[in-house]
Formats: structure tokens, sequence, C-alpha cells
């Protein structure tokens, strides 16, 4: 009988040590937003990513694995304006969760938050890969994510209004950490203003546009065409007689393109992680930041 009591007392002890269920299984497109829903919500969300920061978002296979987390989402957090428009439908067609279809409260669309920029006046598919609704990589502007976190408290508030003080209390201090923060990258970029710059896709137009770099020149001949030798060797070129200070890749982007352009004209490449997990610094939000001022300003100075 002792040994059965003692028994009893163990069971309900390992009861009361065991984690809490999350309140909202959050599935998210991107690393970005899933580091921003981990920020406000803390333990209240099992939060889940479609993608890595070794992936391009453009271009993501619908696995099983991913309509199953879908299935069982309470909220989905995705870049929208066209950016998952290869594989995010096929997922909230699959699932079947009424819950996370666009319009209903479970779907936040981030880049619907902010104001986009590059949006064509014409569609016109022989001008490569574009998006309809302006330029989709709205976070490579800290300041939108703030927009966009603003966003999330209230959505969260209204799915699990259980726990709506949670998500004030932490959107609150994230965004004054958050805001302080932009204050401290926008001073110590005081030296990338002007600086002329590659890019290998038009993935940094808004990040291009917060810090007054300019755009020179892009590996690409086209948004998302893939270069070829004669036009790198076209760019090697306009870069001998007009050079850029800097070639910038992405984490998901082969450095090939880059490493051939930088060895011909003497111009230092540099990858930056582009989203959350993209380096060993960018561990949050806040060092995905840190670490693409440090790797450009490494360049710069």
């Amino acid at each position: 009988m002792k040994r059965i009591s003692t028994l009893l007392v163990t069971v309900c002890l390992v009861g009361l040590a065991a984690p809490t269920a999350a309140a909202l299984n959050v599935f998210t497109c991107q690393s970005e937003w899933a580091s921003l829903v981990r920020e406000i919500a803390g333990d209240k969300a099992a939060v889940s990513s479609a993608t890595t920061a070794a992936q391009d978002s453009h271009r993501v296979e619908a696995r099983p694995s991913l309509i199953a987390r879908m299935r069982s989402a309470d909220l989905v957090v995705c870049t929208g304006s066209d950016l998952e428009i290869g594989w995010l439908p096929v997922l909230l067609s699959q699932a079947g969760n009424a819950r996370v279809q666009p319009g209903n409260p479970g779907y936040l669309e981030a880049s619907q938050y902010v104001a986009r920029i590059e949006i064509p006046a014409t569609i016109d598919r022989s001008h490569g890969d574009i998006h309809p609704g302006g330029n989709p990589h709205i976070h490579t502007d800290p300041r939108n994510i703030a927009k966009v976190a603003e966003a999330l408290i209230e959505r969260l508030t209204q799915l699990d209004a259980a726990n709506a003080p949670t998500y004030r209390s932490r959107g609150k201090s994230f965004l004054a950490r958050w805001r302080s923060a932009i204050q401290r990258w926008e001073q110590q970029a005081a030296p990338l203003r002007g600086v002329p710059i590659v890019v290998y896709h038009k993935d940094w137009s808004y990040f291009i546009k917060w810090l007054g770099l300019r755009e020179v020149g892009s590996l690409e001949p086209k948004p998302g065409i893939p270069p070829t030798s004669a036009y790198l060797a076209e760019l090697v070129g306009r870069m001998q007689r007009e050079p850029a200070k800097i070639i910038i890749y992405a984490a998901y982007n082969s450095p090939k393109p880059a490493q051939f352009l930088a060895e011909r004209t003497r111009i230092p490449e540099v990858m930056l992680p582009f989203t959350v997990g993209g380096s060993e610094a960018a561990k949050d939000l806040f060092g995905l930041f840190d670490d693409t001022m440090a790797r450009l300003l490494a360049v710069v100075k």
C-alpha cells in the first residue's frame, strides 16, 4: 500500500512538472515570421516554419508533412503578395482547414500591413518573375516587421482571448526593444548610405530603400532568371567601367555567380543571412539584422 501511495505521489508530481500545452498551433511560411510569433506568443504557441534560410520561398514542394501541419494549424502567417503562389494554395486546399483559409481570422498575410514597392504597371512575364502586388520581400526593412508585429498582436488576441494579456505584454516589450534596435542599426549604417551594390535577386529592395544604398546591378538578368555566362561577362565589363562597392547574395543563393564577378572585378562579395537561421549569428530577428550590419560594415569601413 505504501508503495502504491508513493507511486501516486510521484505520478502527480510528474504531472505538475509537465509543460503546459501551447494554446495555439501556428504555421508560418518563412523563418522571419516564425521568429516574430515566438517573440510575441512565447510558450503560448507551438510554431513551425515551412521553409528554412537555405530555401527559396518562391520554390517549395507542397509535401505531405506540410499539409499535415497546415491541417492542425490555428493560425497561418505568410508573406503573401504572391511570394508563395506556387505552393501555398496547394497546402491550403489539401489541408481542408477552414480556420486558416484566406479571409478568416486564422490567416494573416504580412505584406498587407505595409506599403509595398515596385508594383508593376503591367504584367508581362517576359520581364521575369515579377509580382503583381509588388515586391514581397518586406521583412528586409525592420520597420515593416514592426507593422506586422502590431497586426500579429491583435490577431493572436482575437484567436486566444484567454491569453490576451500575455500577447499584449510580450508584444509591447518586443516593439520597444525593436524600435530601439532600429535606431541603433540606422546609426551604424551611416557609412552605407549611397554605397553602390550588386544584388543577386530583387529581394533587397526594401533594405536598400531603408538605408539609402544604391542598386547598380543584378546577378540575375531578370528577376528569377538564372545568370548565363554571357550575361555575367557583360556585367563584368559594366563593373570594370563603373564599379560597385559590394556584391551581396542571400544564404539561399548559389555563391558561384557572386564569386565569378568578384574574382574578375575585385569587388568584395558578401553573403547575407536574409532571414533567421541564415547564419550562425542570425538566431532570431535581432541577430539577423545585427549580423547583416556587421557583414556589410566589415567591407565598407
